[in-house]
């Protein structure tokens, strides 16, 4: 059966509270053919995350109101590795303690620091620095990588290829670790080219629907608008951790304000909606956005580095390459697909900024 994660927000949720209504559940969890696996509970951010096997979203729902009616506000379909890859667990904690009547009492947060580990895409590093280079280079830094993810207590949840995600319970861990693997960076003789991270802070279950997804992809995000070897971390991380922290650290952490985060969200989230439409151009881009043309551009170059007209063309070659990696398609079908107008400008832009032509990456990405 699918394994299904939902939320619960309660205003003054105590875990005593929330251990009696699991135990509710379990009784009538075989009506509804579920089966209550574990939950994880935040007092201070007042909230509950439920993690059921069930045979559909309805049934999860039926059971929680039959039980003690609270219904959740969100349910996600999730991958039971995945969740333990991010949280650590799918059953109830072994040190859970059992009161004299009988249950079991736990204070367990969902809320994790991921850090996002990205690295120039290894097809281009191959075809820069032939195959076999490339892979003893990317298996270093794959080492070097897990290595200080383990030493600082975290859990690889995903390897990208381009990079890694990884969870941590503590911001402070998250952040030596990101430390540690800028500095091993930095001494290496030969690094892998393009190193980001970006660091954030969040719940398993948001607006996405997929685990943890509003917060990978603001770290992704985050990644995309440092240099090379820094790392940027979200508001929310930064009020997690100790300002000793900052000191003679200027050049190597780097955090946004709130307003610069929900900037660079609406700048992605405009190009998600709209990157494959060939009308979407900086005249459509300023009125999604509400702003002139030299305010969108005064902002994006302030917070990318970038033109707003290039950051939506690289935002294209970017998906033209993830489409490349998925399908051996036509140079033509990648153009149209990609929201460019025609295979001769497409093939222009893509060789401007790889330096190859698309027909040679997409050769090495099946080889």
């Amino acid at each position: 059966m699918p394994i299904y994660m939902d939320v619960h927000i309660v205003p003054g949720v105590r875990a005593r509270d929330v251990a009696e209504a699991h135990r509710l559940d379990l009784i009538h969890q075989h009506e509804h053919h579920c089966k209550c696996m574990t939950y994880w509970i935040d007092e201070e951010r007042e909230n509950i995350f439920c993690l059921i096997e069930a045979p559909d979203k309805k049934a999860v729902e039926n059971m929680h109101r039959d039980a003690h009616g609270l219904i959740p506000h969100k349910i996600i379909e999730v991958d039971g590795s995945l969740v333990e890859s991010f949280l650590g667990r799918i059953y109830d904690p072994e040190d859970a303690v059992i009161t004299d009547d009988g249950l079991k009492v736990f204070k367990d947060s969902s809320f994790r620091v991921l850090l996002v580990v990205k690295t120039m895409d290894p097809v281009l590093l191959k075809l820069r620095l032939g195959p076999d280079e490339a892979g003893k280079i990317l298996k270093q830094f794959n080492e070097m990588v897990r290595t200080n993810i383990q030493a600082h207590k975290g859990r690889e949840a995903e390897h990208r290829g381009t990079g890694f995600i990884s969870s941590f319970a503590t911001a402070k861990n998250a952040v030596a670790c990101a430390l540690a693997i800028q500095s091993a960076f930095m001494s290496a003789g030969n690094p892998v080219p393009g190193l980001r991270m970006g660091l954030n802070g969040g719940e398993p279950v948001e607006k996405k629907d997929h685990l943890f997804g509003d917060t990978i992809q603001q770290a992704c995000y985050l990644c995309s608008v440092a240099r090379d070897g820094q790392i940027i971390m979200s508001s929310a991380v930064k009020e997690l951790i100790h300002k000793e922290y900052f000191v003679n650290q200027e050049d190597n952490l780097y955090s946004l304000a709130p307003q610069e985060e929900k900037l660079l969200e609406q700048l992605f989230n405009k190009l998600e909606e709209n990157w494959q439409d060939p009308e979407f151009d900086m005249a459509e881009y300023c009125q999604t956005m509400a702003m002139s043309k030299s305010q969108l551009y005064r902002k994006a170059v302030s917070l990318t580095g970038i033109s707003p007209n290039l950051f939506l063309k690289d935002f294209r070659l970017d998906k033209a390459k993830d489409l490349m990696k998925k399908k051996h398609f036509s140079i033509s079908q990648i153009t149209f697909d990609t929201g460019f107008t025609s295979p001769s400008y497409f093939t222009k832009c893509f060789k401007k900024k790889y330096g190859i032509l698309p027909l040679t990456y997409m050769n090495a990405a099946h080889a």
